[in-house]
């Protein structure tokens, strides 16, 4: 691996380990978002699972970015976390953090589509990257 990746998979696990902990300590005063952005987190923490499932999870997943294990995985568990952030910033609070939401999506891109592409080839593929036939008789 080289240099930029490594220093990619750190920025980006270092990213998700802090906001998640962020989620449990927080040691980290929220930006202030719009009127839609506040009503749609409202409503999550009105669930009471929802945030602390979230957290867990990008807890787990910055913590394998940073140790280097199980990589793939990790950006796996985040990929969809990652698009509703981008998502979220984008439709709902431009104003607030859109840049950190831009550079984590550029990274986890980065990681999975040119880093660890090959992790991803059999998921990706049309046939499943078997040939189909999973039973065992």
């Amino acid at each position: 691996m080289g240099k930029v990746a490594l220093i990619a998979r750190i920025i980006l696990g270092l990213i998700f380990f802090v906001f998640g902990l962020n989620g449990f300590f927080q040691f980290i005063q929220p930006a202030p978002h719009g009127e839609e952005a506040m009503a749609f987190m409202g409503a999550l923490f009105a669930t009471s699972y929802f945030f602390p499932v979230l957290k867990i999870f990008e807890i787990v997943s910055g913590a394998l970015l940073l140790s280097g294990r199980f990589v793939p995985l990790a950006l796996l568990f985040l990929a969809p976390i990652v698009l509703q952030i981008f998502l979220f910033h984008a439709f709902l609070s431009p104003d607030a953090g859109f840049t950190l939401a831009i550079l984590v999506l550029i990274l986890e891109l980065y990681l999975g589509i040119v880093v660890y592409r090959s992790s991803f080839c059999a998921i990706l593929s049309a046939g499943g990257g078997s040939d189909g036939d999973d039973s065992t008789t």
